[in-house]
């Protein structure tokens, strides 16, 4: 990908000839500057991206030398300090691919795609693709400067070869001239300029060869060192008259590379996939899983389940290790499990800490104040979703009641593994209708998991029964083979429905013995949560979720779970 043209040998020159052949300036064929790892790096990606080898073929077909241009983009974006070569440096026929990719990083927007794609293969990979049509365009703007530019390496070969020619020519005038003065070959040459041997001058047949010869291969590679000179010119000429064009199109590309990069690395996060995990992860593999993302049911939800998580996230920062409740303020007092930072700073200061003992013993020091919530659980977190029929139906905004049931699923799951709690996924709709999904503590989250909990929807009616007594079932066996006890269940529906007598005694029964929460939450239907309800009556605490745009109406949930 970076071979260099290999310049002439340096020519000698002839007794009594004036030299033709020059050292020839080092040639390449890679605008981007890149050493042995950089260029292993491309190949591997190359390889593993059907992607990248459909887009080179494709323009293979119809342009020249489009592999190094591909070689280009992809190290600019993947190098930490990409670093273009002076356009002396290169062949002829690479001066477009240079005049591109110098397009693309002189763009301003350039700088935003490379902090999103330095060090990142794969993103390097995605820029490129992303930058495909851009390429196409740019290529068909420069085709008339690629074919003059074709012509002037053709050239230059041309002047190469005249100039070697002259070389050889040249030495053999002066191996003919070995045994004959100086004055002898000096008088051959001068003779067959002027067209016959001056007296006194002795010339054999060898050497007028030579000098002939000498002569005719000189004036050939002057001929051709004027001809590259003009088609270079011509050249140049034309690759100036498309740059304007080219300028325009690479903004554009960069601007739409760094996008499509930003969405998909943003995709990724929502779904909670770590930087970590992708970088680890098979190119192969990370493609699938990007497509899958884009294209599954709940693509277009990707935002709403991203703030979700990260509401979640705030919500656990806001807790207070050792103190149960809604953070509300600062209050005073003596307890040491509850003092802010700055008072326990002053222990560090050997002055202030008379002052703090001071102010311990009067119970005056500043202490994290909250109220009103109960101490977490150390069972499992059970998430039941309805998915009947009806929440597919969208409410403010066009959020449905699915996606933001899933989203808060969700981020439930993420609470759950902050905690080292085991975490289920119980989707649910008519009686019977059932699926379960288990994400145990103490294993990974595989992502394939999670996104086939999060896209599985049943249909039908629904049943408040079949998910709870799922539910209790799982909190029996925890507590049978682990001795833990309350769990919290987080019950998500927008319908109400009808239990059995019997069946609520036996629910009841269990919540007692077993300890567990049960947390209702009535998704874009005020009328199930009201008073006397199944619902209520079945739920510790309940609420109701109207504007399903604003995930903060479910923020309590994440500082009591």
């Amino acid at each position: 990908m970076n071979t260099p043209h290999k310049p002439a040998s340096p020519a000698g020159t002839g007794p009594g000839l004036s030299a033709t052949a020059t050292a020839a300036p080092e040639r390449h064929t890679a605008a981007v500057v890149a050493d042995r790892f950089d260029r292993i790096t491309w190949r591997d990606t190359y390889e593993q991206s059907a992607g990248l080898r459909d887009l080179a073929e494709e323009l293979h077909r119809r342009h020249d030398h489009t592999t190094d241009l591909l070689t280009d983009v992809f190290l600019a974006a993947y190098k930490v300090g990409p670093r273009l070569r002076e356009r002396t440096e290169m062949g002829p026929s690479r001066l477009v691919n240079h005049q591109i990719i110098t397009s693309l990083m002189e763009s301003p927007e350039f700088a935003g795609l490379h902090r999103e794609t330095v060090g990142d293969p794969y993103a390097a990979a995605m820029a490129v693709l992303a930058q495909a049509a851009a390429l196409r365009r740019m290529l068909e703007r420069t085709r008339d400067a690629q074919e003059q530019a074709e012509r002037a390496e053709q050239t230059e070969q041309a002047q190469r070869a005249a100039e070697d020619a002259a070389t050889t020519a040249s030495e053999a005038l002066q191996q003919a001239a070995e045994g004959t003065t100086d004055g002898a070959v000096a008088g051959a040459a001068d003779g067959v300029a002027d067209g016959a041997a001056e007296e006194g001058t002795v010339s054999t047949p060898a050497t007028v060869t030579a000098v002939r010869q000498a002569i005719k291969t000189a004036e050939a590679a002057e001929a051709a060192e004027a001809a590259a000179r003009q088609v270079a010119q011509a050249a140049a000429q034309a690759l100036a008259a498309a740059a304007p064009g080219v300028r325009a199109a690479a903004r554009n590309a960069t601007a739409q590379a760094a996008e499509a990069v930003r969405e998909e690395a943003a995709l990724m996060r929502a779904w909670g996939v770590a930087p970590g995990r992708l970088e680890r992860m098979p190119f192969d593999e990370r493609a699938r899983l990007a497509e899958r993302l884009r294209t599954g049911r709940l693509a277009e939800w990707a935002e709403l389940i991203g703030r979700f998580r990260q509401m979640a996230a705030g919500e656990r920062a806001r807790k207070v290790e050792n103190t149960t409740g809604e953070l509300v303020g600062v209050t005073l007092g003596d307890d040491l499990s509850r003092v802010i930072p700055s008072e326990l700073a002053n222990l560090g200061l050997p002055e202030l800490r008379a002052v703090f003992a001071v102010r311990y013993a009067a119970g005056e020091l500043m202490l994290y104040d909250s109220q009103g919530e109960q101490a977490t659980g150390q069972g499992a977190v059970i998430a039941c979703v309805d998915t009947s029929h009806s929440m597919y139906e969208a409410g403010p905004g066009g959020v449905t009641r699915e996606a933001w049931a899933k989203a808060c699923a969700l981020a439930l799951l993420d609470q759950a593994r902050e905690a080292g709690r085991d975490f289920v996924g119980i989707l649910f709709s008519a009686p019977g209708k059932i699926q379960i999904f288990r994400f145990p503590a103490d294993q990974p989250a595989e992502i394939p998991q999670v996104l086939d909990f999060a896209e599985t929807f049943l249909g039908g009616g629904t049943s408040y029964q079949t998910p709870l007594s799922a539910a209790g079932k799982l909190l029996e066996e925890e507590f049978n083979d682990t001795a833990r006890t309350r769990g919290d269940i987080v019950m998500i529906t927008d319908d109400d429905c009808g239990v059995t007598e019997e069946w609520m005694r036996g629910w009841n029964d269990a919540k007692h013995r077993l300890g567990f929460r049960v947390f209702g939450v009535a998704v874009g239907t005020p009328r199930v949560a009201e008073a006397d309800s199944v619902l209520e009556s079945l739920c510790d605490n309940l609420r109701t979720i109207e504007d399903l745009t604003d995930v903060h109406t479910a923020a309590d949930l994440f500082r009591v779970i």
